[in-house]
């Protein structure tokens, strides 16, 4: 799966090589030590929020923009659903990734095609599955203070296993709201996303985290009934 979609911005873009070069320095020895992401995540049970997102590449040189919306429903539901910043709201392009709580969906609409893959055998330890609780945070992830740097308490989480779509996140925290996320994947490139519009525990209907393929698509993979 693309990185840009995550997953789950240019803010953090031209600072966030130096910003990953000193993370192991400013985490806390402890990596037990409770950190507002446990704390943000205590007692969440959806979460819905618009986001602008930027791709840099291994020299800090930005080439992709996007902007999307995140809705969760935990346990287990969320969709991630992004779009090229030039095309606006235009459908006919970018991703979407919905997790039903069984599958896990994957549509790019770029290329007209849908992955699907049950949620047990697909969890890739993508941020929005930690947001989702689809995984055990603490089991799946190690979680570590790292400090202040732009206003915002970060905590940096690195994926405890080798399948994981990012090398290693940090999560940004003002007032214990999130509001940035910065990804760098195994190719070196880092993904920077600023929450906008952040709704906690609203309602959130179940056909907001269900996906249907749409007619004439590629299917690849057997989604789980």
């Amino acid at each position: 799966m693309r990185i840009v979609l995550m997953s789950m911005v240019a803010f953090l873009a031209a600072s966030a090589p130096g910003f990953a070069a000193d993370k192991a320095a400013t985490a806390a020895p402890a990596a037990t030590a409770s950190t507002p992401l446990d704390k943000y995540l205590d007692n969440l049970k959806t979460l819905r929020a618009s986001f602008l997102q930027t791709l840099a590449d291994s020299q800090g040189r930005e080439i992709d923009r996007s902007t999307g919306t995140l809705i969760v429903a935990r346990p287990g539901k969320f969709s991630w659903d992004i779009h090229p910043q030039s095309g606006g709201t235009d459908k006919g392009a970018g991703q979407l990734m919905v997790s039903d709580g069984r599958n896990l969906w994957f549509y790019d609409r770029d290329l007209d095609q849908v992955t699907v893959k049950p949620v047990d055998a697909a969890l890739s330890a993508t941020p929005a599955m930690l947001l989702s609780g689809t995984v055990d945070v603490r089991k799946n992830f190690t979680v570590s203070p790292a400090g202040q740097r732009e206003g915002l308490d970060w905590v940096l989480v690195e994926p405890r296993g080798v399948d994981a779509d990012f090398r290693d996140a940090l999560f940004g925290f003002s007032n214990g709201d999130l509001k940035r996320m910065i990804l760098e994947d195994k190719l070196g490139q880092t993904a920077t996303i600023m929450f906008d519009h952040i709704e906690r525990n609203v309602p959130v209907s179940a056909q907001e985290t269900t996906f249907t393929p749409p007619k004439g698509v590629d299917v690849i993979g057997t989604p789980r009934k």
